[in-house]
């Protein structure tokens, strides 16, 4: 990999959206902005292993995420970033690996579970799947986490295997692919000294067997330090040092920079980063920019037209590898095929959110429910009509709500494991949302259904099984597109407050125009009903237990008649017919919201081209 002159600014613009593809220069749109890299330059050879130090705040991760090609679209970008001499491309990101900083994993699926989907994913398709599982096995034992193969992963809520292990569950996501080169942001960030020392083995062996690796690292100890082969030294964003591990105290005794005491190396090159040098205080005048200019006017002197020759040299050496050229060729097309995308998502997806959406909280929610909801309606006849509508109503609004504030979670909460897989050219993301509505859906009917099996005969409705059956395919359908409306507001906002505030707004805008509550809407706001599912849900749920020839019980002067429901105040309102053309504009609604969702999804995980 080779990298010259990386220039990396952020702040106002008054174009977002222009390009920042690798080798072009983006002329300033205006607007203030801060350069957060200063011009960087250096390469890192095949067997080598680079880390990058410097304190906080000074560009480490940033310098890490755009070497490695998962800055966002519409950054600021500039200089050149090549890998055996080719720009960025979906090819070369399949075939390298990223390993962030926080882990992020499924939870609830164990160690094995993890590394095999990520492999049945990943892998070639001319690999078998038998081949893929062994491969995976075979990463398990090669990082040492045989002993807890079949332990859950564990989270912040879900208890299971060790920091330690959980870093090494998602470095082996990577090496599962067998990258010649491979990112990794504090991989040994909140671990202990002996856990951390494991961890960066295992990746000197990964270097040792001709790979590349970059890391960005914090505190090292003295014994790590000297692991490294190569260290990058920022301050500020700019480079102050570029060079062997070994030489880096060398380079700095030779600049007049030496510890007054024996100390690790580390924290010396860390405190000078920050501008302290006990020789001379704070720098001069006790201000942390005398040392710091200092140091970047010896790097400018001493090293940039060097590395500078590195640049262009591996640039040229690497310009005639064909074999690289014919492996990116190979590897231009997904590594799995739609439906082989599909059918792993929907298993890992299905496995690891049944626990949630048939938890002893979940399930123990809808029977209370459902059980105070039939007694309240006990044994309701059609003489209590305006019981029913009130059941019938409660059945809309119920279902709208729950679904809804279910969904309403679903992309935010994987948001961060769908920018870290499409990032690596995991699926596409049309095979991803197509396995997460065919695997939510079935579960999430089935608490709607217990629901009106408890409720249905205990409320007094009609008990013909045709009418119980058409009732329960409303509601059902109510659920999904109560459902749809919660994805599409959470994919919109992808914020938790923000979208349950919307959510409610909108539901009881929907429940008010639903034709229950009210029924002589003034005309200039009567459209919003039209808008409202809860408002066909309700006139659906009317038409499953009541036909437009049906009588009842009614009082009126001069003795007890015999009505029509039809003629009935709140029906009459909402109206017994075109079922045909609820139905169909609840099926439309469902697809708008998906349709909504799956288009928000698109801004997730775009990268730079």
């Amino acid at each position: 990999m080779q990298f010259h002159d990386v220039v990396y600014r952020i702040g106002k613009t008054k174009n977002n959206r222009r390009s920042c593809c690798l080798g072009f220069s983006s002329k300033d749109a205006g607007g203030s902005e801060r350069t957060i890299l200063k011009g960087i330059t250096g390469t890192v050879n095949p067997g080598e292993m680079l880390a990058m130090l410097g304190p906080s705040g000074s560009g480490k991760t940033t310098l890490l995420t755009a070497l490695g090609g998962r800055l966002p679209a519409g950054n600021h970008l500039t200089g050149t970033i090549s890998y055996n001499g080719r720009p960025f491309s979906d090819a070369i990101n399949r075939s390298i690996g990223f390993v962030t900083q926080d882990d992020v994993l499924y939870p609830t699926l164990t160690v094995t579970e993890t590394l095999v989907y990520t492999a049945l994913l990943r892998l070639p398709r001319t690999i078998s799947k038998e081949e893929k599982v062994r491969h995976a096995m075979g990463v398990i034992h090669q990082l040492g986490l045989a002993k807890c193969k079949d332990s859950v992963v564990g989270g912040q809520l879900v208890r299971g295997v060790s920091g330690g292990e959980r870093k090494r569950v998602s470095i082996g996501q990577e090496i599962l692919i067998n990258p010649g080169l491979i990112f990794l942001d504090e991989p040994t960030s909140g671990l202990d000294s002996t856990t951390a020392q494991k961890i960066v083995s295992i990746l000197w062996q990964m270097a040792s067997g001709g790979r590349s690796v970059v890391m960005t690292i914090h505190q090292p100890s003295s014994r790590l330090f000297y692991m490294f082969h190569k260290i990058l030294l920022l301050s500020d964003g700019n480079p102050v040092y570029f060079g062997k591990g070994s030489d880096a105290m060398d380079y700095f005794e030779s600049i007049g920079y030496t510890p007054s005491v024996p100390m690790n190396p580390a924290d010396f090159l860390l405190d000078l980063a920050n501008g302290v040098f006990e020789g001379g205080g704070e720098g001069e005048g006790g201000q942390t920019g005398g040392v710091k200019e200092a140091l970047l006017e010896a790097y400018n002197v001493n090293l940039a037209d060097k590395h500078r020759e590195e640049f262009h040299e591996s640039v040229n050496s690497s310009g005639n590898n064909s074999f690289g050229r014919t492996k990116e060729k190979m590897m231009k097309k997904w590594n799995t095929s739609w439906f082989d995308q599909f059918k792993v998502l929907l298993e890992r997806g299905v496995k690891e959110r049944r626990h949630e959406t048939f938890s002893v909280m979940r399930v123990s929610q809808v029977v209370v429910v459902a059980t105070f909801t039939g007694l309240l309606w006990w044994r309701s006849t059609v003489g209590h009509i305006q019981d029913q509508l009130g059941l019938l109503f409660f059945y809309s609004s119920f279902w709208s709500f729950y679904p809804v504030f279910q969904a309403i979670f679903t992309f935010p909460q994987e948001r961060l494991m769908l920018t870290k897989e499409r990032m690596s050219g995991t699926y596409r993301l049309s095979s991803y949302f197509m396995a997460r509505m065919a695997g939510d859906m079935p579960m999430e009917l089935v608490l709607p259904t217990v629901f009106v099996t408890m409720t249905y005969w205990m409320g007094g409705l009609n008990p013909d099984p045709g009418h119980f059956f058409h009732t329960l395919a409303v509601l059902l359908l109510c659920v999904v597109v109560a459902q749809g409306l919660g994805l599409a507001v959470g994919a919109v906002l992808m914020d938790l407050r923000s979208a349950s505030t919307l959510s409610s707004v909108v539901l009881l805008t929907f429940l008010l125009a639903s034709g229950y509550y009210v029924q002589h809407v003034p005309v200039f706001i009567s459209w919003i009903k039209y808008l409202s599912f809860n408002y066909y849900a309700y006139k659906l749920l009317l038409s499953s237990q009541y036909s437009v020839t049906q009588t009842y019980r009614c009082d009126l002067p001069g003795g007890d008649s015999i009505c029509l429901v039809k003629d009935f105040g709140p029906v009459k309102m909402v109206g017994l017919q075109q079922e045909a053309s609820s139905a169909v504009a609840m099926l439309l609604m469902l697809l708008v919201y998906r349709l909504i969702a799956y288009m928000s999804l698109t801004r997730i995980g775009v990268k730079r081209n």
